[in-house]
């Protein structure tokens, strides 16, 4: 492995493994991370990142098909980005979001541009999570009402109201923030609520269970439904044709605000700069982040239609935050753009997507047991592991732990070993790798996944 070369030019050692060691101990010591039992941890240093690949202090090189955390959508230390940052540093480092700045309002303008038809204005913030209690925030003032509808097996951030929306088990352990929040089921036909077993049973059923559980709730006490345009964390839930457009129609029925969380797949990760795109919907709201600007600094926002603009011309928006549309992170975002267009991002994600993935995934399915189902679009897919493809028995139990989570545990190992870093969650082997990522390194980990499904595959039981 070489040496990196730091952009003002001198190469800097990666550094011995006793500094791997000590950088280990000092983690362990000062550093409290995010959802884990902190004596049960043992987080891997990463010394070095490119590409589509990252490096220990030892030199082990490891594929990211996880993207990190389904961020890095232009891989590790792309140049384009790193220099857009640099620039934009020694001209202007920040500035506070009440004075106009260029750069804030070129990304403003370009991702307006690329939304959806009425889109008017965006409202920055520092990640996705903030940018979903916003778009909250402007539902609830724009509308005057205060209930927000979300969906089981939804993820939209830790903060208060959007911890009460996520739909699984890391709500569970915090608290109710957010008392005006009301849980529905959405589709998922290979686990279907409504017992289809067709896409347009399941489609038609879960409308009709919305629909009641608006009536039921109260259309006039009712802000928004929010829900990610395709399920991430949860499984790479892809909505049955009608699905989406059938939730705008009863928001359209009902006057309510539809709110598409595209935090995860928004800017490329699909296919399309955002999600909903491909489904013939248009929002009132939009969330995106992580994708904008592959999180070399932390960025996220709102997209806003005409009409929720238009109720705060002549009163104020409660609300900001400090570093709102920090300039460091637009200029990452705005030269975002530019990379995608220079090298057709939208393109080969369409084209990898369907010409390598969604082939080799289905023989997956043909050859491995394990593998009850595979979905997906883009460069977003999951892989569904069961021990019995009949009754579809889960390769390990909802929320499992410790031991009872060993058989998908062994399964990441494998993928680990061979040099794949991968997105897992719960019973799911999920694909998300870069959005730059070579035809050649996708096949590699493509044949490592294909190799770490027999360890999935020696726990079956069905027939």
């Amino acid at each position: 492995m070489n040496d990196f070369i730091d952009m003002s030019g001198p190469a800097q050692a990666l550094g011995a493994p006793g500094e791997q060691r000590r950088g280990r101990a000092d983690d362990r010591q000062y550093v409290f991370h995010s959802w884990s039992a902190q004596g049960q941890i043992t987080p891997l240093p990463i010394a070095k990142g490119e590409g589509a690949r990252m490096w220990d202090y030892d030199g082990k090189e490891y594929l990211d098909f996880s993207s990190q955390l389904v961020n890095l959508n232009l891989g590790h230390q792309h140049p384009g980005l790193i220099k857009a940052i640099q620039d934009q540093a020694g001209r202007l480092a920040t500035i506070q979001p009440a004075f106009a700045n260029d750069v804030r309002s070129e990304l403003a303008k370009r991702i307006v541009e690329r939304s959806f038809e009425g889109a008017r204005s965006v409202f920055f913030t520092n990640g996705g999570a903030e940018a979903i209690e916003y778009a909250v925030r402007l539902a609830r003032q724009s509308t005057g009402r205060r209930k927000i509808l979300s969906r089981y097996r939804s993820y939209h951030g830790s903060t208060g109201t959007a911890i009460t929306m996520t739909g699984e088990p890391r709500r569970w352990a915090n608290d109710v923030i957010d008392g005006e929040v009301v849980h529905f089921f959405g589709p998922y036909l290979y686990r279907s609520a409504f017992w289809a077993t067709t896409p347009e049973e399941e489609t038609e059923r879960a409308l009709a269970h919305l629909e009641q559980q608006i009536q039921l709730e109260g259309p006039a006490t009712i802000a928004a439904i929010v829900l990610e345009t395709v399920t991430g964390t949860n499984g790479v839930l892809v909505p049955p044709p009608g699905y989406l457009p059938g939730v705008r129609a009863l928001c359209d029925r009902y006057g309510i605000k539809m709110i598409c969380d595209e935090v995860m797949v928004g800017f490329g990760r699909t296919g399309e700069w955002f999600a909903y795109q491909a489904f013939d919907v248009k929002p009132d709201l939009v969330t995106f982040a992580k994708g904008v600007n592959s999180g070399y600094v932390p960025l996220g926002g709102v997209v806003i239609s005409e009409e929720i603009h238009a109720a705060f011309e002549d009163r104020a928006f409660p609300g900001g935050l400090t570093y709102s549309g920090h300039p460091l992170a637009c200029a990452a975002g705005v030269a975002t753009f530019d990379i995608f267009e220079n090298e057709g991002i939208i393109e080969r994600v369409r084209d990898l997507g369907s010409r390598v993935i969604a082939p080799r995934v289905a023989e997956f399915v043909e050859q491995h047991p394990s593998v009850g189902e595979a979905r997906g679009k883009g460069l977003f897919w999951a892989l569904e592991l069961v021990t019995d493809r009949e009754s579809r028995e889960p390769l390990i139990p909802f929320n499992a732990s410790g031991e009872a989570a060993a058989p998908f545990n062994a399964v990441v190992a494998a993928c680990k070993q061979a040099g794949l870093w991968p997105s897992a969650a719960s019973n799911r082997l999920q694909i998300a790798p870069p959005l730059i990522i070579s035809e050649e390194d996708l096949v590699r980990g493509l044949d490592i996944i294909d190799e770490a499904l027999k360890v999935a595959d020696s726990y079956y039981r069905g027939a």
